[in-house]
């Protein structure tokens, strides 16, 4: 992926699409995509200036909704949800509907 990835681009709704995830790659695709049924979904909404929304899958299966703050420096993004270790991405291809990612493992 070239350094140069547009952050309006990224913004907006992702949903973890962990059906396609392969090779160490995680797939996010907009929520407007036909998922089928799955007992929880990571979500992320990517806003504007750099504030996170979303939702994670909570103990009992509901979904728990986040905040906090995310930040894309060259290809790596960085979500950081209130009250969780930030995770960042590298970002190996971003379509308009597809979005795959490689976590980046930062050693402890």
């Amino acid at each position: 992926m070239p350094d140069s990835i547009d952050p309006d681009a990224l913004a907006g709704g992702w949903t973890h699409s962990h059906e396609e995830d392969q090779g160490g790659l995680q797939v996010f695709r907009r929520p407007s995509h036909p998922f089928p049924r799955s007992r929880g979904r990571t979500s992320y909404e990517l806003r504007p200036g750099g504030a996170l929304g979303g939702s994670a899958p909570g103990p009992d299966d509901r979904h728990v909704a986040t905040s906090g703050s995310w930040r894309l420096q060259g290809d790596r993004l960085t979500v950081a949800p209130e009250g969780a270790s930030p995770q960042t991405f590298e970002v190996q291809s971003l379509e308009p509907d597809r979005l795959v990612v490689k976590p980046v493992i930062t050693p402890n």
